[in-house]
């Protein structure tokens, strides 16, 4: 209540403010129009908007201010960085709210990943709200480190910093009114799905939305986002690294629909990060492809806010927190001051906030493969053809190719003369010793291996390589380094990341981390990876048995389309 009548004297003119931005131009959320004004701040809220004095001053004229961005939905595991490096990297673009849902560290650590990211963004300089992971494992086809049924979940529910269910991407279960589906949706009550159903259409849509759905991020293109709009939904137009899916999405934005529509990145990797920004990037791709400019930052901040109730989060108002933005001009869209509670987070695209201790060891030395025989890379031939899996330029997508193979000694063995190489799948959670073998045409490598323990969802070890011994090699190697990315070729080893935090982040910076990523890039390059596939990106998702055609996890090859393990040989 002191707070409260701290705000009320100074919203009246009674007392002076801690902080005042003078002669601002400031966003209002609720008009969409920009005001010249002061804003007045006073322990972390805004007291007023007009015409203000403080103990503190800092003249802004002919400057813009907006509230702090929102991103909708983020993996922030997907940047390979600890929490406290991921603000350091997102803030100074002028992210200060993120809703995260991790679920990548979940499929690895379980119940203590969770505790791990709610600790590691409590004192952050940044607003880190968690959604729950709904799909750990996302399929009985692979094996993950941990399941969480809504009995695991249940710990966390009520956390103040968790807001509901994160993305449903078990459609089918809700569609088939699975139990242990509607256990977890039913643990929700009270707080938010997120969905996540690509393609979903027509009365199967419908029913998926029934079941209290209340938003996805996987349309791709207008339609989909209007028939979710006129249903009730909420639609995050996603920009991520992988899924590019914003400039499709704006011709379902008008007068009616934008202020059920936010933006979110979902995955968004360290050279984007870096070079092109956060949900500041979307802003300014949204207005120079002519979105209207107060739809757009509506749809940055207030429309993420209300979805999620935030109630004091969004806009430039009394009462709400003083997470704002400094804009020299409204072109590069990059900030030279952010204010996270009235205080000064990040100034010229620099972050002023320091690290602070986070215990970790629960995330750490999560690899566990067993035995290291070399027997388990074997592939025994059954007939002269295979099943290969085809890759697809810039697609998630492959195809499922079916081609003659060379056979030595009853096995099907790679042919670099077109392509063909030998992909594997290596159980790393509980040394179980399930081992997926396949083959894979299209990435270019001509000589090593590439391994990575970056592979969705499960993440489990995933390697391609010209030889077994390479393949072996790189294997050891991320054993060694408990987790990571790694290239070997003809008995080296040529390059590595350690990811020692379950295998997908680094406590390195942001900077260091994309450092060693182009040095990696650049060695794939030299091995013979074509230009049109980013080598660890591309391993990441030839693991995920959701996404068509042929995918492969540690239980076999997978048929997507009959969701079903079938075997390489034809």
């Amino acid at each position: 209540m002191n707070r409260v009548q701290a705000l009320v004297d100074t919203a009246l003119g009674n007392s002076a403010a801690d902080l005042v931005l003078k002669n601002a131009n400031v966003f209002n959320v609720f008009t969409g129009l920009f005001t010249k004004a002061d804003v007045a701040v006073v322990n972390g809220y805004i007291a007023g908007v007009g015409d203000y004095s403080g103990r503190k001053e800092i003249d802004v004229t002919g400057k813009y201010i907006t509230p702090g961005f929102i991103d909708g939905h983020v993996h922030i595991e997907s940047a390979m960085v600890s929490p406290a490096q991921f603000a350091c990297a997102v803030v100074p673009s002028g992210t200060t709210t993120v809703i995260a849902d991790p679920h990548e560290i979940a499929n690895v650590a379980g119940v203590e990943g969770l505790r791990y990211m709610l600790s590691a963004t409590e004192q952050l300089a940044l607003n880190v709200y968690i959604m729950l992971p709904s799909c750990v494992p996302a399929t009985h086809l692979e094996n993950a480190g941990a399941i969480l049924t809504a009995k695991e979940l249940a710990e966390f529910i009520h956390h103040p910093r968790v807001l509901g269910l994160g993305e449903m991407m078990n459609y089918p279960g809700v569609i088939h009114k699975s139990e242990a589906v509607f256990e977890k949706i039913r643990l929700a009550q009270g707080k938010l799905v997120d969905g996540h159903a690509p393609g979903l259409a027509g009365k199967e849509l419908t029913g998926y939305i029934a079941a209290g759905i209340c938003s996805d991020h996987e349309c791709v293109t207008a339609e989909e986002a209007t028939e979710r709009l006129a249903q009730g939904m909420h639609v995050m137009l996603r920009e991520g690294s992988a899924a590019h899916n914003l400039l499709k999405l704006l011709p379902a934005v008008n007068q009616y629909t934008v202020g059920r529509c936010l933006f979110a990145t979902d995955d968004r990797h360290p050279e984007d990060l870096i070079e092109q920004g956060h949900i500041n990037h979307m802003i300014k791709l949204a207005v120079a492809a002519g979105t209207d400019l107060a739809w757009v930052l509506q749809m940055a901040t207030i429309n993420a806010a209300n979805y999620f109730r935030l109630g004091d989060l969004g806009a430039i108002a009394p009462g709400y927190r003083a997470d704002l933005l400094v804009f020299d001009n409204l072109e590069d869209w990059r900030p030279s001051m952010v204010f996270k509670d009235g205080q000064l987070a990040a100034k010229n695209g620099k972050p002023l906030a320091m690290n602070f201790f986070v215990d970790d060891k629960w995330v750490r030395n999560t690899l566990h493969l067993g035995e290291l025989s070399r027997d388990k890379l074997r592939l025994p031939s059954r007939s002269a053809r295979a099943r290969v899996i085809g890759l697809v330029p810039h697609q998630l997508v492959t195809t499922a190719l079916e081609l003659p193979m060379p056979i030595v000694q009853g096995e099907f063995v790679p042919d670099i003369t077109r392509d063909i190489l030998k992909l594997v799948v290596w159980e790393r959670h509980k040394g179980t010793g399930k081992v997926g073998v396949g083959l894979l045409q299209g990435l270019g490598l001509k000589q090593g291996a590439i391994a990575s323990t970056i592979a969705h969802d499960s993440h489990n070890l995933v390697v391609v390589g010209a030889t077994e011994e390479d393949i072996m090699l790189a294997i050891k190697e991320i054993e060694h380094i408990q987790g990571g990315l790694v290239i070997a070729s003809q008995g080296d080893i040529l390059g590595k990341l350690p990811l020692p935090l379950a295998g997908l982040m680094t406590d390195r910076s942001i900077g260091e981390v994309q450092g060693k990523l182009a040095e990696l890039h650049k060695i794939a390059r030299n091995l013979g990876v074509k230009e049109e596939y980013d080598p660890f990106m591309t391993l990441s998702f030839l693991s995920l048995p959701v996404i068509p055609a042929l995918k492969l996890t540690d239980e076999g090859l997978v048929d997507v389309t009959t969701f079903q393990l079938v075997s390489v040989s034809v």
